[in-house]
């Protein structure tokens, strides 16, 4: 209770800086300036195929169409695909993997791997803003224990709080979304944040782009973390939070 009331009476008059203001502003503008670029630049056509994929049958229905337009019009597909997983990310609508996977199948493993990073660090950004702002009732009622959780965890890693958002990025202990909405609210810096957050979504993004390159064999979307990615993927996890452990045992 007393956390929670720590977090309430930190709040200021307006969460955001300028440069938060300035960052979310320029994220806002160029994804509108880009979807009405490709309003005007796109061909007339049946484009009823474009829909949010929610499953694996959908999602080929949309790579068997895309791919006609890519080559051609490669430059208006990508400004289309990162608006729309910017726009997932930031209002935390389920999907994105299909979308991950939908760059690896039209752009290939290393373009595939920059898109998705680079467009998730973006929504991830847009989430973290729009929470600032006005997301602390919703995580106090939706994740109250897991809010106390991470407030605590947060307090305790304070001197190296990179490596434990790192390591929070690189295994599932706590549902990305949440931590995208959560992380203002215990004051994580957003410097911190950006990093943790480009850096620790590489060697997923890696897996789910990778199995795009197949998206034809995949049968549902369990195949895409076998054991060895998992563990893989907490094995790099454990490494990068390795110094807070050493760092809390000499104290």
């Amino acid at each position: 209770m007393e956390g929670r009331e720590e977090i309430k009476g930190s709040k200021p008059s307006f969460p955001l800086t300028f440069w938060e203001v300035a960052v979310a502003s320029t994220m806002v503008i160029g994804i509108f300036l880009g979807l009405v670029g490709v309003y005007l630049t796109m061909p007339a056509s049946d484009y009823s195929f474009l829909k949010l994929p929610r499953n694996l049958e959908d999602l080929q229905i949309l790579r068997d169409n895309l791919e006609s337009y890519t080559s051609d019009y490669t430059v208006q597909v990508l400004v289309g695909y990162c608006a729309v997983y910017i726009f997932m990310q930031t209002f935390m609508i389920p999907g994105t993997v299909f979308m991950s996977l939908l760059a690896g199948s039209l752009f290939g493993v290393f373009k595939g791997v920059v898109l998705v990073v680079s467009t998730a660090t973006a929504g991830a950004s847009s989430c973290y803003f729009l929470s600032k702002l006005i997301g602390r009732p919703l995580v106090f009622s939706l994740w109250p224990d897991k809010l106390s959780f991470f407030q605590a965890q947060v307090a305790q890693r304070r001197e190296r709080l990179f490596n434990y958002m790192l390591f929070l990025r690189l295994t599932p202990t706590l549902p990305n979304t949440f931590i995208n909405v959560a992380s203002p609210i215990v004051d994580v810096p957003y410097h911190i944040f950006f990093m943790a957050t480009f850096i620790g979504l590489i060697p997923a993004a890696y897996i789910t782009v990778r199995a795009g390159i197949a998206l034809s064999e995949l049968q549902s979307l369990g195949d895409l973390y076998d054991f060895n990615s998992i563990a893989t993927l907490f094995f790099i996890g454990v490494v990068s939070v390795t110094p807070t452990l050493m760092s809390k045992t000499k104290q």
